[in-house]
């Protein structure tokens, strides 16, 4: 049989995220009931279509409606795929958007980059080209930020991992870093124009009673989570390094006694020429210098991706908190003194 060559992996372009208003709440509810503390991440599947815009310049990913995995003992004798395949039946019977497009997962203060991650998204990309995976922090958005992401991979990043070679050599040659691992898509929430009157009539029937509420300026319990966790990742990252450092002295070292022992060699051979005899044969040179095997440096690059994560969310919570804190000092100067 002839070699067959892998097909290039395509890094389908798509403008923005188009999320219904009933896919947010559903996403939201599932983590308030199912989630233990915030601490247990949960997750679904995303359902919709793609669509092209009406000039036809751009691609938009729909996402009408989703449903949740349930929790389940690893014990437990549960197939996802089954389950899967049984509610997408189920809905498309009811006339229900049934295309599966991706899947959502909930996070704490950020913390979503790793390897499991990789694999399911890679998964879902290599079946499904346009899918994406919805990020949702509970933690962001009880302090007043709606915090969902839309993220794919890149596809250099496909490649690579498809390939499976994260080699210093690979990275080097595909110029792949930590921010070129994951693309961001914009999110655009969307509401029916029955769903909008509906809000607005609720607005009016009970209005907001506290309307001070924006100038919280209790967010230091979420800056020094973050802190720590940017240090836990940094300490990570340093012992990933000190793992290549080594790798690289060791290497340094095998190689300067290779040349040692193969200019020994040499003149050993030399003086076997001189007295005519035949020259020592070089097949136990590799028997002895085996080759080295870099570590792989997947786990910097998704480490090193964590750390960018958390720097944003640091530098967003600072800027907003520097922002009230001179509001609030303005506020309290203005106001007049009661004796």
């Amino acid at each position: 049989m002839a070699a067959t060559t892998a097909k290039p992996v395509k890094d389908v372009p798509l403008s923005y995220v188009q999320l219904d208003g009933l896919v947010v709440m559903k996403i939201i509810k599932h983590c308030q009931e199912e989630s233990q503390g915030g601490h247990d991440p949960v997750q679904g599947v995303l359902l919709g279509l793609v669509v092209d815009s009406p000039t036809g310049n751009e691609r938009i990913l729909e996402i009408t409606n989703c449903f949740s995995f349930p929790r389940h003992n690893d014990d437990e004798d549960f197939d996802e795929v089954h389950y899967q395949m049984e509610m997408m039946r189920n809905l498309r019977h009811v006339n229900i958007d049934h295309l599966h497009v991706g899947w959502y997962q909930s996070t704490r203060f950020g913390t979503f980059i790793n390897k499991a991650l990789l694999d399911s998204q890679f998964n879902y990309q290599h079946s499904i080209e346009e899918s994406v995976v919805i990020i949702y922090d509970p933690e962001r958005t009880s302090k007043g930020h709606l915090s969902l992401k839309a993220m794919r991979l890149t596809g250099d990043m496909m490649s690579m991992y498809r390939d499976g070679d994260f080699s210093p050599e690979a990275l080097s040659a595909a110029g792949m870093s930590f921010n070129k691992m994951f693309q961001e898509v914009p999110i655009v929430i969307r509401n029916s124009h029955l769903t909008n009157t509906l809000l607005c009539d609720l607005e009016e029937l009970a209005p907001s009673t506290n309307h001070n509420q924006f100038l919280d300026l209790a967010t230091s319990t979420h800056l020094e989570n973050y802190v720590k966790l940017l240090m836990g990742c940094v300490d990570d990252l340093s012992q990933d390094a000190n793992k290549f450092f080594n790798f690289q002295r060791q290497f340094a070292k095998q190689n300067q006694t290779k040349q040692q022992y193969l200019a020994k060699r040499q003149l050993e051979n030399n003086a076997r020429t001189a007295r005519g005899e035949a020259p020592l044969g070089d097949e136990d040179i590799h028997k002895m210098f085996k080759p080295l095997q870099p570590p792989a440096r997947l786990d910097s690059l998704l480490i090193s991706s964590q750390i960018n994560t958390y720097t944003q969310h640091i530098n967003e919570f600072a800027s907003q908190s520097f922002g009230k804190l001179f509001m609030a000092e303005s506020l309290q100067e203005d106001t007049p003194q009661t004796s």
